[in-house]
């Protein structure tokens, strides 16, 4: 069963079908296919899906997207199913802009809520583990965990960022860094060389001004969807994340 979903989520993503349809279509997917480590969640507020490792570590990992797409994307769904095989828990769930609307980007007014609602699936998460629990996030998603850990020093125990939105495309004078010095937790970035939201260079230099222990790593060739996660993530990012985490 867990095959014939990954294939046919493969195949589908393939597809040049317009975002909300193809979030229709997935949820028609998981309907008839769903494999057994993942199951639908819905607590309180939370909504999204959990893969739940048959080797538990009883460590936790909460993982949002980004402002076009939802909890099903390709990449988040790469990476939770990678983390969920190293023995990890990790709860896939969408930000409160998109719970309100299925498609299309949020408003600079959601921005609080939205870390409201990252704040709440960590809850949930620290309510399945007793171990330490991870915040990350792809762009939009990872750019308002970076925020909340600027507010909230104790807020979890790491953050894993996916194609953080450095700057707007064309925009570099434009930089979403102010909050970078208030971090206090192991941050690990996963950026792709042809990042139009920062060039290697840029990111390279923006994660120096965090003052907690920072990992950086390049996907070589890849866009802001980190090839839909189609890269060695056992090897370049589970294994140096857990690395930095630990120390």
């Amino acid at each position: 069963m867990a095959y014939e979903f990954r294939q046919l989520t493969k195949d589908f993503e393939a597809k040049p079908i317009h975002e909300y349809t193809k979030a229709l279509l997935y949820d028609l997917i998981l309907a008839v296919s769903m494999p057994d480590d993942i199951v639908r969640f819905e607590k309180d507020s939370v909504r999204g899906f959990l893969h739940q490792p048959a080797t538990p570590s009883e460590n936790g990992l909460v993982l949002t997207h980004g402002a076009g797409a939802n909890c099903t994307s390709a990449l988040l769904v790469a990476v939770a199913n990678a983390f969920c095989g190293a023995g990890m828990c990790v709860l896939r769930f969408d930000l409160p802009f998109r719970v309100r609307r299925a498609f299309g980007p949020p408003h600079p007014s959601s921005a609080i809520e939205d870390r409201s609602g990252i704040r709440a699936a960590l809850d949930a998460m620290r309510s399945l583990v007793s171990g330490p629990v991870f915040a990350g996030g792809h762009s939009y998603g990872g750019r308002q965990v970076t925020l909340l850990a600027a507010e909230v020093s104790n807020l979890c125990e790491g953050l894993l960022l996916l194609s953080y939105p450095l700057h707007p495309p064309d925009k570099p004078a434009h930089l979403r860094t102010a909050h970078f010095g208030s971090l206090r937790v192991p941050a690990y970035f996963v950026h792709g060389t042809n990042d139009p939201f920062g060039s290697p260079q840029e990111i390279t230099a923006a994660v120096r001004l965090i003052p907690s222990r920072t990992g950086l790593t390049f996907v070589d060739r890849a866009g802001h969807d980190l090839s839909k996660g189609r890269f060695a993530i056992d090897k370049d990012v589970i294994g140096p994340f857990r690395d930095l985490c630990s120390e």
